[in-house]
């Protein structure tokens, strides 16, 4: 009896331990383009094991001083549109892949979004106002698609912490439109200071957390890194009661990448494929396994994937890297 007993719960135990880590988000950022896509365009993101893939519909300001956003314009290529992110989406679904409508908004004269902060109280109003219509507009687009997750926005701290009850008020009415779950898209150093996460699904993180200021970090060395981050995402999730998910995660093939993984400006630099492969594993290493982790969105992949990455490229895609069959394995366990 007590040897049955003691099968049964290394079986129960091994099932849990199986369907925990098959409920992971093994996602891919999937960048637009200025085509449709098709099939063609899929089977590499299959050959990675992906489970999920991140459609982003942009959206810009051209001039900060006047903070009206645009979208759906003749400017933006079509993957960037709601027409395009309906056509991906659609094709997604054909094969069983999982989506997040994950807008992103460009300031057209450069800057971080998340400084955006308007001067005057008509200026708010009108920010407001146009980024109502924008996420409104994608609502509908992720309840037709229906979409799994939809992520309210990304990196926007300044406009989160001046207007709070603008953003619940957004999420409410979110909530009337789209019936599936939302997350936010927050900053590594601003998700701590988000006040909303309550009414959300996900606490979303773009995870471009400093780990080390070596040229080429071990795995080890990634995770030693990781550590305090860690317990503090660990004392947000449990003060909210809500999973974590990492709404952007990546590294650049390059030296150096671990120091600030964020870095994404065209400098040269010495391209490190172990350095990319290192710091994909340690944090694969450090979350995939928890059962308060959503799991992730890597950052990021192109449609034309014979034409992207290899062997020269010190970017953040994995493709034709090391990295790409480090994710097939990654995402298989």
């Amino acid at each position: 009896m007590n040897i049955f007993k003691g099968l049964l719960f290394f079986l129960l135990t091994f099932c849990f331990a199986c369907n925990s880590q098959t409920k992971k988000i093994n996602g891919i950022s999937f960048v637009a383009a200025r085509d449709s896509i098709s099939k063609k365009h899929i089977i590499p993101v299959q050959k990675a094991q992906g489970n999920f893939v991140a459609l982003m519909p942009y959206s810009y300001i051209r001039n900060i001083a006047i903070p009206k956003i645009e979208f759906n314009t003749h400017r933006e290529w079509f993957g960037e549109t709601e027409n395009g992110l309906l056509q991906y989406g659609k094709e997604f679904k054909k094969v069983g892949i999982q989506i997040m409508i994950k807008p992103h908004l460009w300031l057209r004269r450069g800057g971080f979004t998340g400084d955006l902060k308007p001067t005057t109280e008509e200026n708010w109003r009108l920010l407001e106002t146009s980024y109502k219509r924008y996420i409104i507009t994608y609502a509908k687009a992720a309840q037709n698609l229906n979409a799994s997750i939809l992520c309210i926005g990304t990196e926007l701290e300044e406009f989160v912490k001046e207007r709070p009850d603008y953003w619940l008020n957004l999420i409410k009415e979110i909530r009337g439109i789209y019936k599936g779950k939302l997350t936010y898209a927050a900053n590594w150093d601003e998700y701590k200071r988000v006040t909303f996460w309550s009414e959300l699904d996900y606490i979303g993180i773009d995870a471009y957390f400093p780990l080390s200021d070596k040229k080429s970090p071990t795995i080890a060395e990634y995770e030693l890194g990781w550590k305090r981050h860690k317990d503090e995402i660990k004392r947000i999730q449990q003060k909210f009661n809500k999973p974590i998910l990492f709404t952007e995660y990546g590294y650049r093939s390059i030296d150096f990448n671990g120091k600030e993984p964020w870095q994404a400006n065209r400098v040269q630099g010495n391209v490190n494929l172990q350095a990319q492969s290192n710091a994909l594993q340690a944090i694969h290493n450090q979350f995939w396994q928890e059962e308060w982790f959503a799991g992730g969105f890597i950052w990021k992949w192109f449609h034309r994937h014979n034409k992207v990455g290899g062997a020269s490229n010190n970017r953040f895609t994995p493709q034709n890297k090391p990295a790409e069959k480090l994710l097939r394995i990654l995402h298989k366990q």
